[in-house]
């Protein structure tokens, strides 16, 4: 029962004590009326109206007692039906929890049961796993065992070998040095017979001369005057065979000499004369920059230089610095690494690489990106992937003031015209024209002529015949048997020949021109120097008296490597030495 129940209840209890206390009232009052005076007593008859009132009132209250405890009643049903019905519910609910009760531990059983299941499969496949792992580690270290074994069981041979061969060296030592002491012993003994046998053939020739001189009635002196004599008389007839011979050869071969002359001096007009920078500046928001490059120590510079390949000057020019370096690829690469050092402004070693890699990312596209573009404006589809990436190189590199890649450029488009005009293949000296400069992308890397080069890489990655032959012959190396490799040389000779193309530096080449008649000029013996053909010739004239014909080759040797070893310069130096005695006579 609850509390709702219990109030009800009361309030039932004192409607009834209410309704008892009323009908008490009004018995004990009916009572007195019956007992009560004649009717025709007014007091009587108020009285009675008065009590008739009251007892209608209390009908009416117990009327509405009645009906309150009717309605009490009713109230009490419908509360304990629905008491019932919560009581139903109730029930219900418990029972429905039980049952779910029930389910969840049932599930939980065997949601705890698959659990453990999973639990031990997992445990036994990570034993296994584990087990496994073992034995391939085990398994490595018993082959780098058995490796390191074999290495030091080599390295024990090769030191057995060494030491073997080092002992033989040994005792061929001391075999050369017993054959050298005795092959000394032997000379000695040869020189001091040799001497005796000088001395005897002194001896000899002295008595044959005299009687030599007695059988002939002539002097020494004068039979040495008479052979001189026959002599020379001789040698004015064969020199003056020579010179006819001599001169008739030229006149034969005049013409074409004298149109070799001409094509030689038009190609070296046309060839480059100005050195090609290897220095690029870069400059500085300020010159407080410089220290952060310098670093603590020199820490940055040298591993910006390790890094790139790429020498940097620091010097006292205001907001700039200098990057020097023979390859022009790399030099832009450490170019672009230094911009973007300095405008990100965080400049330390571990920065340096990261921002490296970047850059010769960038440059690498940039370069792929120009070679691509060149062959599409040239015509040409099919290459090589590896001769594209090549041809990219060449955007950096200039050769003496000009652009190398829109040199080739400009060449195949020349040589197309020129084919064009002469009805012949288009294509095959387009490319050959584009591809004649193709080994300057590694002459930085590889020894040897460009052209050499660039046809080794063209028969490399499987060019026609024709385009190799045209590039090998481009500058004479190989003599030109085509038609596509004269008009290669034609076209370049164009490119490079057309005013503006390239430039020309007045202080650098007359410096070169000093120096190298300065290098010629401090030899022993030299007379005049000659610098010739824009300095790619000097002209050495040395005094027959001081230098002999070995010393003229010693000479030009000397000056050639003096000359490698100290100056830049384009193409090759011709050194000639020129030794030359005149003899003058006065006929009176």
């Amino acid at each position: 029962m609850n509390a709702f129940d219990v109030v009800l209840l009361a309030a039932v209890l004192v409607l009834a004590v209410v309704v008892i206390g009323a009908v008490l009232v009004g018995i004990r009052t009916l009572r007195r009326v019956g007992a009560a005076p004649a009717p025709e007593d007014p007091a009587f008859i108020a009285e009675k109206d008065r009590q008739e009132q009251s007892l209608a009132a209390l009908r009416n209250a117990a009327d509405e007692a009645n009906s309150t405890i009717d309605v009490a009643k009713s109230a009490a049903a419908a509360a304990r039906t629905e008491a019932a019905a919560a009581k139903a519910e109730a029930k219900a609910a418990r029972a429905e929890a039980r049952r779910v009760l029930d389910d969840a531990r049932a599930e939980a059983d065997t949601v705890l049961e698959r659990a453990h299941n999973q639990a031990e499969a997992d445990a036994e496949q990570l034993r296994m796993t584990a087990r496994r792992s073992g034995e391939r580690e085990v398994a490595v270290l018993a082959a780098t065992t058995r490796e390191q074994a074999a290495e030091v069981e080599r390295r024990a041979a090769r030191m057995d070998e060494r030491e073997r061969m080092h002992t033989e060296e040994v005792e061929r030592f001391a075999e050369r040095e017993r054959q050298l002491t005795e092959a000394r012993a032997a000379l000695a003994a040869r020189e001091s017979a040799l001497a005796q046998r000088e001395a005897e053939l002194t001896e000899s020739e002295e008595l044959r001369r005299r009687e030599l001189e007695r059988v002939a009635g002539l002097t020494a002196d004068a039979a040495r005057l008479e052979l001189i004599e026959a002599i020379e008389t001789s040698a004015k007839r064969e020199a003056a065979l020579l010179v006819r011979d001599i001169e008739s050869d030229a006149r034969s071969t005049a013409e074409q000499r004298a149109r070799h002359i001409v094509v030689d001096a038009i190609q070296r007009v046309a060839s480059e004369q100005t050195a090609e920078s290897v220095v690029s500046v870069l400059h500085l928001p300020g010159d407080e920059m410089k220290g952060r490059i310098i670093g603590r120590e020199g820490r940055n510079i040298r591993a910006f230089e390790s890094v790139t390949g790429v020498n940097l000057i620091i010097d006292d020019t205001p907001e700039a610095v200098l990057l020097s370096c023979f390859d022009p690829v790399r030099r832009e690469v450490g170019r672009l690494t230094l911009e973007k050092l300095v405008l990100d402004g965080r400049i330390h070693p571990h920065r340096i690489e990261e921002v490296y890699d970047l850059a010769r990312q960038e440059v690498e596209e940039l370069c792929l990106r120009a070679a691509e573009d060149a062959l599409v404006e040239v015509g040409i589809t099919e290459i090589h992937p590896e001769l594209v990436t090549l041809l990219g190189r060449l955007r950096y590199r200039t050769s003496y003031g000009q652009n190398v890649l829109k040199h080739l450029v400009e060449t195949a488009h020349i040589a197309g015209i020129m084919a064009a005009e002469l009805r012949l293949d288009v294509p095959i000296i387009k490319r050959s024209a584009f591809l004649h400069d193709i080994g300057k992308a590694l002459t930085h890397e590889v020894e040897g002529s460009h052209a050499i080069i660039g046809a080794d890489l063209a028969r490399k990655y499987g060019e026609h015949e024709d385009v190799v032959h045209a590039i090998e012959a481009h500058h004479n190396e190989v003599p030109p048997q085509t038609i596509e490799a004269v008009l290669t040389q034609a076209s370049d000779a164009c490119s490079g020949g057309r005013p503006g193309a390239r430039r020309e530096s007045l202080e650098a080449y007359v410096k070169r021109l000093e120096r190298i008649e300065e290098i010629a000029a401090s030899k022993l013996g030299v007379d005049k120097v000659f610098a010739m053909q824009a300095g790619r010739e000097i002209r050495v004239m040395v005094k027959p008296d001081d230098v002999d014909d070995i010393g003229a080759a010693v000479l030009a040797r000397d000056v050639a490597k003096q000359i490698e070893e100290e100056l830049t310069y384009p193409g090759q130096i011709r050194v000639t030495v020129v030794r030359e005695s005149r003899v003058t006579e006065i006929a009176r």
